[in-house]
């Protein structure tokens, strides 16, 4: 095998944007890992889930590009 070819694993403080740290290892070069989210604040683990209004969404796009579809048209 080939020497020193492997990164560093060190201690890594990571920061979520919910403002939670923890410490782990990682191979990041400065230390710090920065996530939006985490198991403090992710829905999943939290149990406070979030319901998308896709059907809403899809509408809205329909709308906006049926009108550049008109306008093609004539």
């Amino acid at each position: 095998m080939k020497p020193d070819i492997h990164p560093q694993y060190g201690t890594t403080v990571v920061t979520c944007s919910c403002g939670h740290t923890f410490t782990t290892r990682s191979t990041a070069k400065n230390g710090q890992i920065h996530a939006e989210t985490c198991s403090e604040c992710h829905p999943f683990y939290t149990g406070k889930q979030r319901v998308l209004d896709t059907a809403g969404r899809v509408a809205k796009f329909q709308q906006k590009y049926a009108k550049a579809a008109a306008k093609k048209a004539k």
